[in-house]
């Protein structure tokens, strides 16, 4: 919706409200509904396993215990500070313990907790649907962008 105003400094309105509609996002929302929104256990959890790293993390730590320098050599492109990062949220969420070595110099050790390894029987399901479904999304995002580019394409 645009604002501005007239010559005379009267504020005018355009746009859909100013014919009384409301747009659906600005509409509101019942009370149960809000709550949902942002109190949603779905959500919640794929705010943590759906960045770039940290199912990579969990997958790379079902199989036992690593240290700090182990698992970033088994995961590809990882930096040592998007590790650390990723290794505390998952600490915080209580996905992922870490202990301590007492060696010279000391060393950490990294494992799943009993909750990060039961995320690890529902991430292979993931991981199998997309090997599974992988050609078919690129397909159907390729046809997509070639008909967005055809309809916005300028014209002759």
């Amino acid at each position: 919706m645009a604002h501005g105003r007239n010559r005379d400094g009267p504020r005018v309105r355009d746009g859909p409200r100013a014919l009384g509609l409301r747009h659906p996002a600005n509409a509101p929302v019942a009370p149960a509904r809000r709550r949902r929104s942002f109190d949603c256990p779905v959500r919640d959890v794929l705010d943590r396993v759906g960045d770039a790293w940290s199912v990579l993390v969990v997958q790379r730590l079902a199989d036992g215990p690593l240290r700090f320098n182990a698992l970033k050599r088994r995961i590809e492109g990882i930096s040592q500070r998007m590790l650390t990062v990723t290794l505390r949220h998952l600490e915080r969420d209580g996905l992922v313990s870490r202990r301590v070595i007492p060696l010279t110099p000391p060393q950490v050790e990294y494992a799943l907790t009993r909750i990060g390894r039961s995320l690890c029987d529902p991430l292979d399901v993931l991981a199998d649907w997309a090997e599974r479904n992988q050609d078919a999304v690129r397909r159907a995002r390729g046809k997509f962008d070639a008909a967005t580019r055809t309809a916005i394409a300028p014209g002759p």
